[in-house]
């Protein structure tokens, strides 16, 4: 149990942190911050590839983390677009 617990941690800190790279919103999430975007990301890719594909992909893979950072992605699209803040470049 508490190693699916730090195991949910690491991928949801390794996707938050990359999709936050991907859709520039770095600069204003903190190290907490990107852990709960993987880790909700991880949720939201794992629901969609199951509606997909009915599948389940292993948390603690290469697929388990794209899925996480294609559904931090998602999370962070949603967001921004409630919030409707863009992307500013540096």
């Amino acid at each position: 149990m508490i190693m699916e617990i730090i195991t949910w941690i690491i991928v949801g800190a390794l996707a938050g942190w990359i999709a936050s790279k991907i859709m520039h919103t770095d600069a204003e999430m903190g190290a907490m911050a990107n852990i709960v975007v993987g880790i909700i990301g991880a949720f939201i890719g794992g629901f969609l590839v199951r509606m997909l594909t009915g599948t389940t992909p292993e948390t603690f893979s290469i697929m388990g983390v794209i899925v996480a950072i294609i559904g931090a992605v998602v999370l962070l699209a949603i967001v921004k677009a409630a919030t409707g803040r863009t992307a500013h470049r540096a």
